[in-house]
């Protein structure tokens, strides 16, 4: 490698700047109920792991996370199954005037999609990355994020017309 082609690569410090509340928000918004500790494990593991490829850095953690919280999903709905859920804490009126209608209403069915379709939704709209992108990030094919986001967005229309 060339010392132009190494100079090119953000550092590790740099690439945590650049990312984290980036890979914070994509952790929360795939249900994460630890976001800053799956963004932080996928920066460990990058951290130990050395890539072929220095410019594919951001996929990896973008992947990392995406694995970390699937993993982390499947732990507490483990944990779910074997003690009742506590009971839902009050909402303020601070809240419910800052969250508007139909914000919440998306974010429910969003929530109520199955975990692949969700996944896909999220990584497309919320974090504006492309069909490759998500395939990678996702670990499918180009062909499979096509199938999910579609099979979200007829759900979605037809969850948020039964809602109005």
């Amino acid at each position: 490698m060339t010392e132009t082609a190494t100079m090119a690569q953000p550092s590790f410090a740099d690439l945590f700047s650049a990312q984290y509340q980036s890979l914070v928000r994509l952790a929360g918004l795939l249900g994460a109920d630890d976001p800053e500790d799956i963004a932080q494990e996928a920066f460990a593991r990058l951290h130990t792991r050395r890539l072929r490829d220095d410019g594919a850095a951001l996929a990896y953690l973008r992947a990392t996370v995406c694995n970390l919280t699937r993993n982390r999903l499947r732990h507490l709905r483990l944990i779910r199954l074997r003690r009742p859920d506590p009971p839902e804490p009050a909402r303020s009126s601070e809240h419910a005037y800052l969250v508007s209608e139909e914000h919440r209403e998306l974010l429910e069915a969003v929530d109520r999609l199955p975990r692949r379709q969700r996944e896909a939704m999220v990584l497309r709209y919320w974090l504006d990355l492309s069909e490759r992108e998500i395939a990678d990030a996702m670990g499918v094919s180009p062909g499979s994020v096509k199938t999910h986001a579609s099979r979200a967005l007829a759900s979605l229309g037809k969850a948020l017309k039964e809602d109005a």
